[in-house]
């Protein structure tokens, strides 16, 4: 069907949503808006779906939510009755239309006799894991685009474990849904008549209290936070997002009450007007925290993305001004704190172990080295991660301690199997006690570490190709790297190269050894110098992405090296970054 036949279809639908219509109309003499909007469907994948707000089937709106939401129910219907019956569990951000999203899911699920629990008000996309777990529901979905722009919104679907759904079963759901041709058509019961069968609850209270219950057992020493808590100067913005109620509650309960929030952002606010993005990856997010800081001296600021599944963290530098840490920094003062706490008080488990995505720093590898700890990598997504937890949770083969990735994601405790910056903003705040009980920042830790284990920097490229022609340039990229694998980068040699699509890693002098994760379209080289460079097409955007690793005897020389890695890529990708 061509895209102006599907435009006349919603043009032409009487029981088109008025607001929609509208837009519709507003784009009528918009060709080029119009074949975006309705030439093809907007992406389902193994994390969902994210999008622009508006209508058209490559848009997210009601009816693309119904469509989603149908191919889970018709994945449900498939499934026994018990399992059907123990329904899904819904939750959103703070993101346009997202309450809205919720309720059109549940509707949807309703004219199918499933339940559904859809939270009373906006909550991180960690609860909306853990109620999965607490609730026994079957599946969960968290409407939420995560840090992206103002004008998109997402939606993703949880598998009964509280962790996304694996490959098996996404790939299952994922024909369910593409099998819906028309989202138009979809028949829902109403709100009203949802609620008035049972099958359309409003869940909140319980379900927090019960969240903040499993969150308390993150503090690992209790008599430390006591005695220091109070004292720690603490700035925390949720960045209009979905983290203040929950991040407060549980610093409070964890002791740690000289916490001020940024006023502005801690405003639920779906155009996010105080940030241009609201990502804590993003400096810029900091202003409105580093502002307050400087005015409250406070030992350290941190920040949440709108579904608080991503946490950020400033530090305080010897001259009182403020630097943004990376999201390996972060993981490896975390991982660093836990272990050596741990193993102080005598309980790091002899079989302890902690993950990684491939893609992040190994110098978390080398502190876990130093407590005889096991470093697993896996490939980028929490959900590997989840699987691993759930993998050494049923053979009792390995006692989980951390997992995180680059992109500022971390786990603590398992009770959540996604990312959950909540449980990070506990235990950073922790660390902060107990280095300023020695009369030490985190920065001054994080140099501590540098000067024991090397001076290790990451840096991520990201070049957007947009488009199907941008899809085709990505894929005829990967093509090339595979067809003539680089010898060197930047006149470094490369050693071994892993191709987790082959799932093979070749060696220099040409021998192969098998690697034993799902296959993955990621190149990863290892560079005599310890350095490593990969690359891999974004699952959730238009983008390439170049991820470099390097160790060296000074953060200049890590500098230096990280800059000659970043002209090569440019210079092999044929574009100036």
């Amino acid at each position: 069907m061509s895209y102006q036949t599907t435009y006349e279809q919603w043009k032409n639908e009487k029981a088109l949503d008025k607001e929609l219509k509208t837009e519709l109309e507003s784009l009528s003499n918009n060709e080029s808006e119009l074949e975006d909007a309705f030439s093809h469907p907007l992406e389902f994948g193994t994390a969902g779906m994210r999008g622009i707000l508006g209508p058209g089937i490559n848009r997210m709106n009601n009816y693309t939510v119904r469509q989603a939401t149908e191919g889970l129910a018709r994945f449900m219907d498939s499934q026994s009755e018990e399992k059907k019956s123990r329904g899904v569990a819904i939750a959103y951000d703070s993101r346009h239309k997202s309450p809205e999203f919720a309720i059109e899911a549940a509707k949807t699920l309703a004219r199918h006799g499933i339940p559904s629990y859809v939270f009373e008000s906006l909550r991180p996309t960690p609860e909306l894991s853990f109620a999965v777990r607490h609730l026994n529901t079957f599946a969960g979905i968290m409407i939420t685009a995560s840090h992206n722009p103002a004008n998109y919104n997402g939606y993703k679907i949880y598998g009964e474990s509280g962790a996304q759904m694996p490959p098996k079963d996404a790939d299952a759901l994922t024909k369910y849904v593409r099998s819906v041709e028309n989202p138009l058509k979809i028949e829902v019961l109403s709100e009203e008549e949802a609620k008035e069968k049972g099958l359309l609850k409003i869940i909140g209270e319980e379900v927090d209290k019960a969240y903040l219950q499993e969150v308390d057992t993150v503090t690992i020493n209790r008599e430390l936070v006591s005695r220091e808590g109070k004292d720690l100067k603490l700035v925390f913005t949720p960045l209009h997002g979905a983290g203040k109620m929950l991040g407060e509650k549980a610093l409070e309960q964890a002791g740690f009450t000289g916490v001020s929030f940024v006023q502005e952002q801690s405003v639920a606010d779906p155009d996010f007007t105080t940030v241009k993005s609201p990502n804590p990856e993003e400096h810029s997010a900091f202003e409105y925290a580093i502002a307050l800081g400087e005015k409250e001296e406070a030992d350290l600021l941190v920040a949440t993305d709108p579904d608080a599944d991503r946490l950020g963290v400033a530090v305080r530098l010897p001259d009182q001004s403020y630097k943004v840490l990376t999201g390996n920094q972060i993981g490896a003062l975390m991982l660093d704190y836990i272990l050596k706490a741990r193993k102080v008080e005598g309980t790091l488990p002899e079989n302890a172990v902690a993950l990684k995505s491939i893609v992040s720093s190994e110098l978390s590898t080398a502190i876990a080295e130093k407590y005889q700890t096991k470093m697993v990598d896996v490939l980028t997504g929490f959900k590997f991660i989840a699987e691993k937890i759930q993998q050494y949770q049923e053979d009792a083969s390995q006692t989980f301690m951390f997992g995180f990735e680059e992109s500022y994601g971390y786990l603590v405790k398992p009770f959540v199997r996604d990312k959950d910056a909540i449980q990070a903003l506990v235990l950073i705040a922790e660390v902060a006690a107990f280095y300023k009980q020695k009369g030490q920042s985190l920065y001054d830790a994080l140099q501590g570490i540098f000067k024991e284990f090397g001076y290790y920097r990451e840096k991520t490229i990201s070049i957007t190709m947009s488009g199907l022609e941008g899809s085709a340039k990505i894929a005829a990229l990967m093509k090339q790297l595979r067809e003539e694998s680089p010898k060197s980068f930047g006149g470094t040699k490369v050693v071994a190269t892993e191709d987790y699509k082959s799932q093979e890693k070749v060696h220099a002098d040409g021998s192969i050894t098998a690697l034993n994760t799902p296959p993955s379209d990621v190149l990863k080289y290892f560079l005599d110098d310890e350095s490593w460079i990969a690359a891999r097409p974004s699952g959730t955007e238009p983008k390439i992405k170049f991820y470099i690793g390097v160790k060296a005897d000074s953060d200049e020389a890590a500098e230096e090296k990280i800059n000659v890695f970043s002209a090569a890529i440019s210079e092999t990708a044929n574009v100036t970054k």
